[in-house]
Parts: C-alpha cells; sequence; structure tokens
C-alpha cells in the first residue's frame, strides 16, 4: 500500500529564522547560509530571484483579462515574493499555508508583506494536511509549492500522493508550479510522482537555473498551444505585469517523456 510522505519539519522544532542583506537585497534564512528568499529593497513587490520568476509561468495557460479574478495559494511562504506579487501586482485572491510562524513575523517585519484582509490570508499549518481537506479543493487556480526545511536537501513533501492531493486543489484551468531543488534530491523521482498524480501529458519543465532550481508545472486539465500561442501569451504578461516571459518560451517545454 502506498504511503503518504509526511513534513519532516517538527512544528515544536522549527528553525531560527535569520535576516541578512547588501546593498540592494534582503534575504531571508532558516538558522543557515541557505537564502530560503529575497526581496528587491528599493521594489518590494516585484520578484528578485529567476526561478521565483518561473513558478508565474501558470499565466501561460489563463486569459490575461481573468487573472484578477482567480485564487492563488502558496504552500511556504519563504520571503512572501509570490505572495506579494500575487496579491499586489496581480490583484489576485491570495492564500499562503506556512508552518513557521517565525517566517510570517519576519515576512511581516521585514519584507513588506501587507496584513491579513478579505483578498489575502497567511495561514499557519502544515501543507501536507491543507491539501489534504476540502474546504479549497477545486478552488485554487495558481498553487505554487516551494516547501524545503531549514538544511534545503530535498523538498519536505514529494510523493505521488501529495501531488495528487495538490491536483484535488486546482479548477478545471488551474496549474501548480514545483520547485524541484537539493544537495540529494532526485529530479527524475520528483518528475515521476508529478506526471503519476497529473498524467504525462500535463507536465511541463524549464531547465534548471544556474543554481539549480528546476520548475515544473503541472496541469489540471492538459493543453497542448502552439508555441505561437505561447509567445502571444507571453508577451502580454511581459508586458503587463513585468516578467521575463518570451525568454522562458527558449527553456520550457512539455515534459511527456
Amino acid at each position: 500500500m502506498a504511503t503518504r510522505t509526511r513534513t519532516r519539519t517538527d512544528p515544536d522544532n522549527l528553525p531560527e529564522v535569520t535576516i541578512s542583506e547588501d546593498s540592494e537585497v534582503r534575504f531571508l534564512h532558516l538558522g543557515t547560509e541557505w537564502v530560503q528568499g529575497s526581496m528587491l529593497i528599493k521594489e518590494p513587490f516585484e520578484i528578485e530571484l529567476e526561478y521565483v520568476q518561473r513558478m508565474m509561468a501558470w499565466l501561460l495557460f489563463v486569459d490575461p483579462d481573468t487573472v484578477a479574478a482567480r485564487h492563488a495559494m502558496q504552500l511556504g511562504l519563504g520571503s512572501a515574493a509570490l505572495t506579494k506579487f500575487h496579491f499586489k501586482k496581480l490583484k489576485m485572491d491570495t492564500t499562503a499555508i506556512e508552518i513557521n510562524p517565525q517566517v510570517v513575523v519576519a515576512c511581516r517585519t521585514w519584507f513588506k508583506l501587507p496584513p491579513d484582509s478579505a483578498k489575502l490570508r497567511v495561514i499557519l499549518g502544515d501543507a501536507a494536511e491543507v491539501v489534504r481537506h476540502a474546504p479549497f479543493h477545486g478552488g485554487i487556480d495558481a498553487l505554487q509549492v516551494d516547501l524545503y526545511d531549514h538544511e534545503a536537501a530535498a523538498p519536505v513533501l514529494d510523493s505521488p500522493d501529495f501531488y495528487a492531493d495538490c491536483r484535488h486543489m486546482l479548477t478545471d484551468e488551474g496549474c501548480m508550479t514545483v520547485n524541484l531543488f537539493g544537495r540529494d534530491a532526485s529530479y527524475e523521482r520528483s518528475l515521476e510522482s508529478i506526471r503519476a498524480a497529473f498524467g504525462a501529458e500535463a507536465v511541463w519543465a524549464f531547465k534548471p537555473t544556474r543554481d539549480g532550481n528546476t520548475i515544473v508545472l503541472a496541469q489540471r486539465t492538459p493543453s497542448h498551444p502552439t508555441r505561437m500561442e505561447l509567445l502571444a501569451r507571453a508577451e502580454v504578461v511581459q508586458e503587463r505585469w513585468g516578467l521575463p516571459a518570451t525568454k522562458w518560451l527558449k527553456v520550457f517545454k512539455q515534459s511527456t517523456t
């Protein structure tokens, strides 16, 4: 019988959050030198890291005029870059799930995360439990999964059952984007887990960034846009929201084998 992978983050033994910065960028750490998130000090609502920008690739698969009416969710708050971008830039209903209360405090104190409101919610909780239960099922259009502990060694949640739960969260047009990175992580194993949950035709992948982060996108309902259709959508995304979407197409393709 398949078993679910439980979070390896013990809520009673969470790492201490620390902050560092240079003249332009502020960084969030979980008690180690590993960067768990960043922010441009003078542009706090832009996305600074390349791999985090790529987690916005779900925008290539929806009508840009419908974005503000959709619901985004982040599993893992990090420095709140994605949460802030969806809420402030895209004007979306936005929910973030974070297990470490220190991270939430740091984001509100040092990373310009706005307070909760009718369209922004930060929920303290275990992502594995949140995706398993019904309240959000079928209601999320953009789900970003970036779940690493303080050692940044491998995804904390990475099983076919977990990704199946993520799929249940999505609307028919919904997409999940996942950051796959880690010193001892197996990309192919993670990719197979995602394919097992979503089906091979629903999965797209970027080439790795220079730092080794590989972003995988999975659609609730597979689609087959042409490169010209993707380019037209990418040009709109780049013009409206300043993301380097046309460059994405050089390193982003369907991952069926």
